[in-house]
């Protein structure tokens, strides 16, 4: 960053979540809750089925699965640097949206850093998202006085690709 660049320009994570589908409830689901709070240090929140579906056997209320969000800059990009470094910090072009956010999935849990395989538990997958933008964003979100944000403001697929690269060394591939 210049000394003369505009602070409220420059693109920020707001939040990382980290998702786990398990598709029912039980024991599996309290394992999948385990491996978030051993890779994150945060207690996970379930997640419900929004419909019944006979075919997945799920029914609407039910729990499904947990997932984690990380709000905090210092552990979320901590974090953010194991899940691409388990990437091989390689990710498909086709992995950010039109709004800059970042969404990417792992498969096993024992790839991260210091993650032992336990018998106990299994192997669990996860879905990462990853929610760029800038400050000042908040004005869509606010209760009070809230506004739409400013399609100039808003953080777009290229700019947050090139974010990316420079904070955390990732290889874009083109596809």
């Amino acid at each position: 960053m210049s000394d003369n660049a505009n602070p409220m320009l420059i693109p920020r994570i707001a939040k990382v979540t980290v998702n786990i589908g398990v598709g029912e409830g039980g024991a599996r689901l309290q394992l999948a809750e385990r491996v978030l709070e051993l890779l994150t240090d945060m207690k996970p929140v379930r997640t419900l089925a929004k419909s019944t579906n006979r075919e997945l056997g799920t029914r609407e209320g039910a729990p499904i699965g947990c997932k984690v969000t990380i709000r905090d800059q210092t552990n979320a990009e901590a974090f953010l640097k194991d899940a691409f470094w388990v990437r091989e910090n390689t990710l498909p072009a086709w992995n950010f949206d039109q709004s800059g956010n970042l969404s990417f999935g792992i498969a096993d849990y024992t790839d991260f850093p210091e993650q032992k395989y336990d018998p106990d538990i299994g192997i669990f997958g996860m879905d990462i998202n990853i929610v760029l933008e800038r400050p000042g964003h908040r004005v869509s979100r606010r209760r009070r006085r809230a506004a739409k944000v400013g399609v100039p403001h808003r953080v777009g697929k290229t700019e947050s690709m090139e974010w990316f690269k420079e904070h955390f060394g990732l290889t874009l591939v083109e596809e």
